[in-house]
């Protein structure tokens, strides 16, 4: 049985920043058994950045679409886990306006880390939260899910400018604020192929070059990736191939030699 204390050692273990911006997918089923359930991991992650930002996204994506347009950001549920949707009712915690790819953050400068997002008419654009992770250098904390489940690699793609990942038109979306007003967001969505099924292609690759490092939290099999040492390869990975994550072959070894020849 897991305990507050014996999380906590668990995320000492992983060298993550204390101090720092960290933003947490998460299973909650792959911890295992925890005494006090879900809010003793949100306390053990809590007051392990206590002195820091902790992030969880409580996106809406699976249901706020043209047929139900409305976000509200003190009432629509997190569609991403038990975690997160408990997390974004905590007191102190700030949950960002944004329509489908809301964000909840709690500690340093948290109101001010998630203020304005329903400005942008995309999920993850470069002045948003998720290009936020990017400038200040966060870790991301996969708990008990791979890659495939890490939004910020969307961000990515759309600041290299990967065609076909985003409509082309607008949905007209709306948020009611944490003011209670109500304001229109005209969003491009993610379109096409589930990209994200194929992120997993780049683990290898990210373990090598020291940009992401595994380790436990509980029973889960977490990933701590490196915020900008992901951009700066997947950029440059991306520029050199747009169709990386087109489908589910295994990346060239020619990539691993590339990398290797620029040190």
């Amino acid at each position: 049985m897991h305990t507050k204390e014996s999380l906590l050692n668990d995320l000492k273990k992983l060298k993550i920043n204390p101090e720092g911006t960290l933003l947490v997918h998460s299973s909650y089923k792959s911890i295992g058994e925890v005494t006090g359930g879900p809010e003793t991991v949100l306390d053990s992650l809590s007051a392990f950045m206590k002195e820091g930002l902790l992030v969880l996204p409580t996106h809406t994506w699976e249901y706020v679409d043209k047929d139900n347009p409305v976000f509200d950001v003190k009432n629509s549920p997190s569609n991403v886990g038990i975690l997160t949707e408990k997390f974004r009712q905590r007191e102190n915690v700030y949950r960002s306006e944004h329509p489908t790819h809301s964000v909840a953050a709690l500690g340093m400068d948290a109101q001010k880390f998630t203020e304005g997002e329903y400005k942008y008419a995309t999920s993850c654009d470069r002045e948003s939260v998720w290009g936020k992770f990017l400038d200040r250098k966060a870790d991301i904390l996969l708990v008990g899910v791979d890659l495939t489940k890490n939004t910020f690699i969307h961000g990515i793609e759309e600041w290299v400018g990967i065609q076909g990942r985003m409509t082309d038109t607008h949905e007209d979306l709306y948020s009611i604020l944490n003011s209670g007003e109500k304001v229109h967001v005209p969003s491009r969505r993610h379109q096409g192929l589930s990209w994200s099924d194929h992120f997993w292609k780049v683990e290898e690759i990210l373990l090598e070059e020291g940009a992401m490092k595994k380790g436990t939290f509980g029973d889960a099999t977490v990933r701590v990736v490196d915020a900008e040492k992901t951009a700066e390869l997947l950029t440059e990975l991306l520029q050199e191939n747009p169709d990386l994550f087109s489908d589910n072959e295994p990346l060239s070894d020619k990539w691993r030699y590339y990398f290797q020849n620029q040190k």
